[in-house]
């Protein structure tokens, strides 16, 4: 479905991307993660050129993303649904209206994008929350509403760039619960940016590590977390292995 060829990003004296290839399959859920300032948030802005990258190919269906003009690039656009960090909600609209503006202004009729919105929000469990402003919802919830509002365009492929970011570690769980019943229907193929160990292990079918603009370890996460072949995989297996203590250590101090 989408297939990334010697994707390279430099700003200023900082290399981004560096020659990065990276083949998605068809309703494949992909987990791209690795230090912060490794590339991965630009590595999926490229994908809808939210960041024009400086050379390249993104080939979606064959077709080459970095080749298309104004016009067929938002057909493309239409097709691909990203969840940023930030919500981007708009203060003024409520809930529904949010998530319809989109598919209003794109040209769909506003009976037809209320039923899309109406669908989308009962998703994410924000049905109940239609005409409430963004200031009215937690964080959590503000954040559900930017995920129906990439849902509502029915695409074929999910990016997601570390959709938990920005939340109290108390509201993180409700957009990660979302996250993985979305995954588990896998109407859409996916590709997400995250820090979140527990949500890569229970969901992803492939972990692609990243360090300094490149890919430095990719497989299941059978293979990437129990046997690495990279060092950022090792320091990984380091992490869960810590977190698995720490928790068994607390659970018998509770008993």
């Amino acid at each position: 479905m989408l297939e990334i060829q010697n994707l390279y990003k430099q700003f200023g004296s900082i290399i981004a991307v560096n020659d990065l290839n990276l083949s998605i399959r068809v309703g494949e859920i992909v987990v791209l993660m690795g230090p912060s300032g490794c590339g991965k948030s630009t590595t999926i802005r490229t994908i809808n050129r939210l960041i024009e990258p400086d050379r390249g190919t993104i080939l979606l269906d064959t077709a080459n993303v970095l080749t298309m003009g104004p016009d067929e690039l938002s057909k493309v656009r239409k097709r691909i649904g990203f969840v940023f960090q930030h919500f981007n909600l708009i203060g003024r609209l409520n809930t529904l209206e949010n998530v319809m503006l989109g598919l209003v202004m794109g040209g769909v009729s506003r009976d037809i994008a209320r039923e899309r919105a109406l669908e989308a929000l009962t998703k994410v469990g924000m049905e109940q929350y239609l005409t409430q402003t963004p200031a009215q919802l937690s964080g959590g919830q503000q954040q559900r509403v930017g995920i129906a509002r990439a849902l509502a365009y029915e695409p074929e492929l999910m990016l997601w760039d570390e959709p938990t970011a920005s939340l109290d570690p108390i509201l993180v769980r409700e957009v990660l619960v979302v996250m993985e019943e979305l995954a588990r229907y896998r109407a859409s193929t996916m590709i997400v940016v995250t820090h979140e160990l527990p949500f890569a292990l229970r969901v992803a079918d492939r972990i692609v590590l990243m360090d300094k603009g490149r890919i430095v370890e990719e497989g299941k996460p059978s293979e990437v977390f129990v046997q690495p072949a990279s060092e950022i995989g090792r320091k990984y297996k380091e992490l869960i292995e810590y977190q698995m203590n720490t928790s068994a250590q607390s659970l018998a101090r509770s008993t």
